[in-house]
């Protein structure tokens, strides 16, 4: 297993306390990046994180898709992009694709993001009665809709991750609830996630193991982990406090689930791929610790990377 980080694609400080840390590669997501997915940004990017000392390992963003979790007219030219991306992700060696199935509105959900931890540190957490207070989305899909708009796609793109040798790890839904105001979701349990997987049978075809979100389910986070086996193409290494309709991020150490003995868990089943923090609580620096700035994260992202050394280690 190797300890990474999501970086920007271009240098910050966070880049040199990434390297500080002993960190030797790379997750990228392109924000605010139009068509990204292209050979030449794709290579000036590999090759500018190998110019300061990391191997890009996983793109974890996928280009524009909501046509496609719909079924809507223009799915294809989506789903070509996705093929274009993955092919040249192939011919650079990025070897990792993390992506979600989820209609644009309902990406990651948090309904607060300044819940006190220790020393007064914050945190981000979901209360779905909250969510469901607002109106539902103009979104008009069913859960079977959504089950056969995915075999489509699958059967459409694992081929060409076959064929460019990258594996393919679908994210659970964030968080793994169904349905939030008026729109299904299907990637929220490991039931679903079953069969998600049995719906083209790949080993390039797996899943981002979020610890969050299956400690969000209510799994046993070790006999998950066994479960899925290497069908783990990526790991997410964090905690939450509560279940699926509602539940908070916890530091590392504090926690429900036992971390060493899921980073037991991954060793057992041969698991040596990238494993990241994410949603880290937000420590103090300047003048407001509420404040989701790369600084404020930065700090509590520090303990994160040396707790999964030394788990590592």
């Amino acid at each position: 297993m190797d300890s990474t980080v999501m970086l920007p694609h271009q240098p910050d400080e966070r880049w040199t306390i990434a390297r500080q840390l002993g960190i030797e590669t790379a997750v990228v997501r392109f924000f605010g990046t139009d068509e990204w997915w292209d050979f030449d940004t794709l290579l000036k990017t590999r090759n500018r994180f190998e110019n300061h000392g990391f191997s890009l390992d996983v793109i974890e963003d996928r280009p524009p898709m909501q046509k496609t979790v719909l079924g809507e007219e223009g799915r294809d030219e989506e789903i070509e992009a996705v093929k274009t991306l993955l092919r040249n992700m192939g011919k650079l060696g990025i070897g990792t694709y993390c992506w979600v199935w989820t209609e644009n509105p309902l990406g990651v959900l948090r309904t607060s993001e300044s819940i006190p931890l220790r020393g007064d540190s914050r945190t981000t957490g979901y209360e779905h009665a909250d969510q469901q207070r607002a109106d539902d989305y103009p979104v008009d899909i069913t859960e079977a809709e959504l089950w056969e708009n995915l075999q489509y796609f699958l059967d459409e793109v694992v081929p060409v991750a076959e064929a460019a040798d990258v594996n393919m790890a679908l994210h659970p839904d964030d968080p793994p609830v169904s349905p939030i105001r008026g729109v299904p979701r299907i990637v929220s349990s490991i039931e679903n996630y079953e069969r998600i997987l049995d719906m083209y049978d790949s080993p390039n075809h797996g899943l981002t193991f979020c610890q969050g979100n299956f400690s969000a389910m209510e799994a046993d986070i070790p006999a998950a982990i066994e479960r899925f086996g290497d069908k783990i193409h990526f790991v997410h290494f964090r905690d939450v406090e509560g279940g699926a309709d509602s539940f908070f991020e916890t530091w590392h150490d504090e926690g429900p689930t036992n971390m060493k003995a899921a980073i037991e868990a991954y060793q057992d089943v041969g698991f040596d791929g990238p494993i990241r923090p994410d949603h880290v609580p937000k420590m103090l620096r300047g003048t407001n610790r509420d404040e989701a700035t790369p600084e404020n994260v930065q700090i509590g992202r520090l303990f994160a990377i040396g707790y999964i050394k030394g788990l590592l280690e």
